[in-house]
């Protein structure tokens, strides 16, 4: 069989999840191939949050200084209960560590792609499959492209997210769907849209909102319900999800809401059901096997209640390329046997870190989703906002570590 290319390490999916990993292994002296399916960097939600945990990953990828100066820190947000007119006001910071910070997909991305160098990324690359070549002395991994290309690998790690081959391969349960939908989008207003920068939210029976300014002229906006099949039908047309967000789902929220929905760019504009991994099929579930796992969506989907997708796939890719490139210095190279043993190393640091995180933001869209009645509106709005949250924000003040240094001592020829 020809094979057209070899690769050390071959990344599936240049997501968050895998330009991370792959910036996170170059800086440890590991050179990896990126397979996206794209011709080019996805930017789908427009804007994501980014808690201290994410920033302290970024600082060990060497990437954070880039987009600090851009974007501010947000210390708190308001959560506004239209039924009853109740404002809480939730601290989101914690320990005097600084709240988060929101930030542009897109320049995310670009950030971490800036990274590579310019041959890392293989766009245009579709996945058909992929088996372990049982003749080799050490395993290797054959890849199958689309377009009838041949690579292979002697390491292979999905980041191709909810829908991940790499996952299923490994014999990870799917995804399930957690029975709520998100529309998210970027209003963009030319001349300035005159709000601040507070963050917003907003609360009605069964639906949850907010508003985060970018900028002076860029809010990121998102709405969580419950999904129908409405939903279903309306996934696909940016006008009519715009119509339904006005007309129907935030037609109790106050006027501003619907001013800033109806200045978003369409272009960004989607809508999706919030799939989650069930803990229990992440904990008991095989994550890797041999020198095969998955990082970011594809390990560990989870809804966006706490902010802490794109934040633990940064972690991820710290972690994964502290455990490979320990195994890569002290042995010189890449040894299947050592980076199989590194790998098991990542997947139990991570394993139940991310169980957590899945749970913690089921629970927090459950209680902020909750219905109308005395009780509930009493544990959300005295109970869950001043205690349990906090609690479950903590989850964001955690430290992933570093990358080992590469220096001329311990640099493999």
């Amino acid at each position: 069989m020809e094979r057209i290319a070899e690769e050390e390490v071959v990344i599936v999916g240049a997501g968050i999840a895998g330009l991370a990993t792959a910036v996170a292994l170059k800086r440890v002296g590991i050179r990896a191939l990126v397979l996206e399916r794209s011709d080019c960097l996805r930017a789908t939600g427009a804007a994501l949050t980014l808690f201290p945990n994410a920033w302290r990953a970024l600082d060990a990828l060497g990437v954070s200084h880039k987009l600090t100066p851009l974007y501010a820190v947000r210390e708190k947000s308001y959560v506004t209960n239209v039924t009853t007119g109740a404002i809480q006001e939730v601290s989101l910071s914690r320990n005097n560590r600084g709240g988060p910070i929101t930030v542009h997909r897109k320049a995310l991305l670009e950030s971490l792609a800036e990274e590579l160098p310019s041959n890392s990324i293989r766009f245009s690359s579709k996945l058909i499959s992929f088996e372990v070549e049982a003749q080799a002395e050490e395993g290797l991994y054959i890849i199958r492209l689309e377009d009838g290309t041949v690579i292979t690998a002697k390491v292979l790690i999905g980041c191709d997210g909810v829908h991940s081959l790499v996952a299923r391969k490994l014999g990870l349960a799917e995804p399930v769907n957690s029975g709520r939908s998100a529309v998210r989008g970027l209003a963009v207003f030319q001349e300035g849209h005159g709000l601040g920068d507070e963050v917003q939210q907003f609360l009605d029976v069964n639906i949850r909102a907010g508003m985060v300014p970018l900028n002076d002229k860029e809010i990121y906006w998102f709405l969580t319900f419950k999904s129908t099949l409405q939903g279903e039908a309306m996934a696909r047309d940016p006008e009519q999800i715009q119509r339904q967000v006005i007309e129907n789902f935030a037609k109790n929220f106050p006027p501003t809401y619907a001013e800033v929905v109806r200045h978003c760019d369409l272009s960004t504009l989607t809508w999706a059901p919030l799939l989650m991994r069930l803990p229990w099929h992440l904990i008991f579930g095989n994550v890797s096997k041999g020198t095969m796992t998955v990082a970011g969506d594809a390990m560990h989907p989870m809804t966006p209640d706490l902010g802490q997708g794109g934040c633990s796939a940064l972690e991820d890719a710290v972690v994964l390329g502290r455990h490979i490139g320990n195994s890569f210095i002290d042995n010189g190279r890449l040894v299947p046997g050592a980076v199989a043993g590194a790998i098991e190393g990542y997947v139990k640091e991570r394993r139940w870190r991310t169980t957590g995180l899945i749970t913690g933001s089921y629970i927090s869209g459950w209680a902020q989703l909750g219905g109308d009645g005395w009780l509930m509106k009493l544990f959300r709005d005295v109970i869950f906002y001043r205690f349990i949250f906090k609690r479950l924000v903590g989850g964001a003040d955690y430290d992933c570590g570093k990358l080992p240094l590469l220096n001329e001592q311990n640099k493999p020829q």
